[in-house]
Order: C-alpha cells, then structure tokens, then sequence
C-alpha cells in the first residue's frame, strides 16, 4: 500500500484607461508593443527562428517544488496543480504526496493516476494564423486546425492560448506553459490585443462614440482600451481598435451590433508580441527578448 506523505490542506475598481482616438498608424506604433502592458519596456524584435526551449529550473541540489514539475510537464498551471496535489492523485516512487511544498529530485518517479509525468522543456511558439483553420488541438470535424501549421515547431506538446475564430486571422501564441497559458487568458491581466477591422461600409463617428463609451451586448457591457480609423483608408471602412476583453467572438459581436458586417479580422498585437518578419501561415520560436518581455506580465 503507497504511504501518504504531507497532509491535505483546502485551498481556500481597475481604472478604466483613458481613451484615444487617431490615425491608426500612430495608434499601432503606441501599442506595437511599449504601451501594451504597463509601460514596460521590450528590447529590438530579433529575427531569429531556431528553437530556442527555456530550461527546467532547478535548484542547486537539483530539486524542483512539485507543482512547478507538474505544470512543466504540461498538466495543469502551478496553482491547479496544488489543488491536484491535495487530491492525493499523485506519487512519487509509490508513495502518495499530498504535501504542496514537497520537492521532487532527480531520478524521483512522478506518476498522477498511474502515468508517468515528465517535466518538458518550456516551449513558445508564435504563429501568424491563416484563415479557414480552427483554434483546437482536435477536430473531431476533422477541419484543418493551427495544430497542422506547427506540427513542425517542437516535439513538445504545445497548445493554443485563447483562441481565433476560423475565420479570423493574425498573432496565435502556441505553449507548453501552463502558468503563462493562464495569466495571458485570465481578466485580472488585462492582457491587450490589437485588432485590424476590415468593415462593409464607412465607420461612422456616431458610431466611434457609442464605441468609446461603452456598448451593451447580451453578455454584458463591453469598453474598448482604443479604437480609431486606419489612417491609409480614407473610406472610413478599416478601423483599428484594441480590447484586453477574452469573450468569445467580442470584436466581431461588438460590430455586428451596430449593423455591421465585419469582412475581415486580423489580430497584430497580442500580449506586446507583432507580426513584424513573420508572413501568414508561418510560426517562429519567441527569442529569449521575448520570452523576458511577455514573463513580465
């Protein structure tokens, strides 16, 4: 019978940002990528694309807390992982470990419900995601999924974070990080995208102000960070306009509602990453400048 090690233990007004209106050129400069989180700043893009994995943190006696192992083997964020662990579902060498700070050494076997855990190595993987291909690691539709255009970044399993409609074009990050995963999706973050809106008609400026201010959609209310025209377009019918919101479809929704048809979305900012150097359909591996930048988060 497995021995029990540690005890079970439960666990147990942002300001809105002022907004802008301008040509979307300077607007996508402010928010390509310095204004995008805080003010902090990020280093020259580099043009690498070499697979460049973040090595598995240890310390000098070559120990690693638990729930970071178990979310570097791609289970769960570190904060999902405690609750795991108290569980009792996981063992080390056969023995059941319940304890949240215990720490697993080299050489140690960690299995949860009987399989093999295995610390990976820290992947990310940003892709400029075509259209008609759908955000998931399955389709049981068997459609084309953006799975198949990084099916050669890493033989890591990496996954989406967040997702772009099908139809929907530009910045997808791709890892296995599961904390990264979870701060870069969770509210409380705030975490920006910018989106580039192609509409049917011109964009009116009536319409710009209900914007600005606030719509009312069935989910709830729903404020822009800032929204202005492509400055190139002086059709009026491309705007540029940037959430931190995660709701499902919200940009696309957010037109629709006031009796637009959105022809084309595409996402050029996400989390202060760009599109710079990267042509649609391709991936790169973040650069260790970027992989800093968005850990800052």
């Amino acid at each position: 019978m497995a021995q029990r090690i540690g005890k079970s233990k439960p666990q147990g007004n942002d300001k809105r940002d002022k907004k802008k209106s301008g040509g979307f050129s300077k607007f996508y400069k402010k928010t390509n990528p310095k204004s995008i989180i805080k003010n902090k700043p990020i280093p020259k893009p580099i043009k690498e694309t070499k697979e460049e994995p973040t090595t598995i943190s240890i310390s000098k006696d070559g120990s690693m807390r638990l729930n970071k192992f178990i979310a570097h083997a791609g289970v769960c964020s570190r904060r999902e992982a405690d609750k795991l662990i108290g569980t009792g579902v996981i063992t080390i060498n056969g023995d059941i470990v319940t304890e949240l700070g215990y720490k697993v050494k080299r050489g140690d076997k960690v299995h949860m419900d009987g399989q093999l855990l295995v610390a990976e190595k820290l992947m990310y993987v940003l892709l400029n995601k075509p259209k008609n291909f759908v955000t998931t690691t399955d389709d049981p539709q068997e459609r084309k999924t953006v799975m198949d255009l990084v099916s050669k970044a890493t033989n890591e399993r990496i996954y989406p974070v967040g997702r772009l409609d099908k139809n929907t074009t530009g910045l997808l990050l791709l890892t296995n990080d599961g904390d990264l995963a979870k701060k870069l999706t969770h509210p409380k973050h705030r975490v920006r995208k910018v989106y580039h809106v192609f509409l049917n008609k011109p964009f009116t400026k009536s319409d710009m102000k209900k914007v600005t201010d606030g719509i009312e959609l069935e989910d709830g209310k729903i404020i822009v960070d800032k929204i202005s025209y492509v400055e190139t377009e002086p059709s009026k019918k491309e705007v540029g306009i940037q959430i931190h919101s995660g709701r499902n479809r919200i940009v696309r929704r957010l037109f629709e509602h006031l009796g637009y048809d959105v022809m084309k979305l595409d996402r050029v900012v996400f989390a202060g990453l760009t599109k710079k150097d990267l042509p649609r359909g391709k991936w790169k591996h973040l650069s260790k400048a970027e992989m800093d930048f968005i850990h800052m988060i």
